[in-house]
């Protein structure tokens, strides 16, 4: 699967671009703020129905317009076999998606159609920003392979929202003296518990077979001079919710919100035995992050082939070599151009990095250049 022919319009910087792909390596080359993340940006949209960098659909749209596009022909089987992905955006309303010419009822219904992995400096987050953005990044990985995964944790996060609503609505009840009756809690917590029960043991799974591809990449750039682990912790791992809600529903009364369930759970990153945050260098923190990342499309890859056939996730590496010694570069340059890898999308302000990833083979690149939202491409 690849994506042949990309079209904006009015999407961020991007007044109009229409550009054509090689099913490689694409590269896109200018000086920073000048618009080659929002280019990977549109090709995330197609893939997400949403932006890697604002979740506020209005202000994707291009300063002074009234609506924004993108679209996307995308290469499945074989080139007589594309289809069309497009989105439309307008002020004040809600945004249109299309596979084809049919509108999707919802947006749900296309996540994981066209598997993407996303390499960029808003991934530090996953180290500095806690918790929460390890979990995300979990959920993101197995979503693009199980649907039913992805509505059970939408499901759940309905609930766990209406019961933290619940809470705070008794917690106020309480202080005005009048008497809380818990049985809309155990309403709640009844239909949680399934959810929570799938959603935990997709996740374990997930991390057993994920963590040694992520070890294997880590140990290929940085030729075996640390070791790294990813732990995945969980409340659910020694009790089950039902159990943990009779604990703890007392103490949640008194917080106002949930304290137990599968959205507290944590991911563990670590070097060399320690937590990653307080022993990496930059340069480690960012092999492991980049590692993490190539792990999760080289996993995208195999659980789509166990379906159908064999489908690579598109790569798109958003200034990536920042931070990282010449040494760990060659070894990233090596192996996102090999046979593991499908379609690339890269940006750089440097050529050199370009030109070493193109030279195995010039025939099945492309390059282009970026100016003030301007993307042409590049002949030389």
């Amino acid at each position: 699967m690849y994506l042949r022919e990309l079209n904006i319009l009015n999407f961020r910087n991007i007044e109009s671009a229409s550009l054509s792909f090689s099913p490689k390596i694409n590269c896109l080359v200018g000086q920073n703020g000048m618009g080659k993340t929002n280019v990977l940006d549109a090709v995330y949209y197609l893939s997400f129905c949403k932006s890697s960098l604002c979740s506020i659909d209005s202000q994707n749209i291009r300063h002074d317009s009234e609506m924004a596009m993108v679209q996307g022909e995308y290469v499945f089987l074989d080139e007589e076999n594309a289809e069309t992905v497009s989105c439309g955006l307008r002020r004040g309303q809600k945004k249109q998606f299309r596979r084809g010419k049919k509108d999707y009822k919802r947006l749900i219904e296309h996540i994981g159609l066209i598997p993407l992995v996303m390499v960029s400096p808003k991934d530090s987050e996953l180290v500095l920003d806690g918790s929460d953005e390890r979990r995300r990044f979990m959920d993101s990985v197995i979503s693009q392979q199980n649907r039913k995964y992805l509505e059970f944790l939408t499901d759940y996060n309905a609930l766990l929202k209406q019961r933290n609503t619940l809470l705070k609505q008794m917690q106020d009840e309480a202080v005005g003296g009048a008497a809380t009756d818990e049985t809309m809690l155990e309403v709640y917590e009844q239909k949680m518990t399934p959810l929570a029960e799938y959603i935990y043991a997709e996740r374990e799974a997930f991390i057993n077979a994920f963590v040694p591809v992520f070890q294997d990449i880590y140990n290929f750039i940085a030729e075996q001079q640390e070791t790294v682990d990813l732990h995945y912790r969980s409340q659910l791992a020694d009790r089950s919710l039902d159990e943990a809600y009779s604990r703890t529903r007392q103490r949640d009364l008194i917080l106002g919100w949930t304290s137990q369930g599968i959205h507290k759970d944590e991911l563990e990153m670590s070097l060399g035995g320690y937590p990653l945050k307080q022993v990496a260098s930059q340069g480690q923190q960012k092999t492991y992050l980049i590692s993490l990342k190539l792990a999760q499309a080289v996993w995208l890859s195999k659980q789509h082939s166990l379906v159908q056939n064999t489908v690579k996730p598109l790569l798109l590496l958003d200034d990536i070599f920042d931070k990282l010694d010449s040494h760990r570069v060659r070894r990233i340059v090596e192996l996102v151009g090999s046979e593991r890898f499908g379609q690339i999308f890269i940006t750089d302000t440097d050529r050199q990095h370009l030109t070493e990833l193109m030279a195995a083979d010039r025939n099945n690149n492309k390059v282009f250049t970026v100016e003030n939202g301007t993307i042409n491409p590049l002949t030389d």
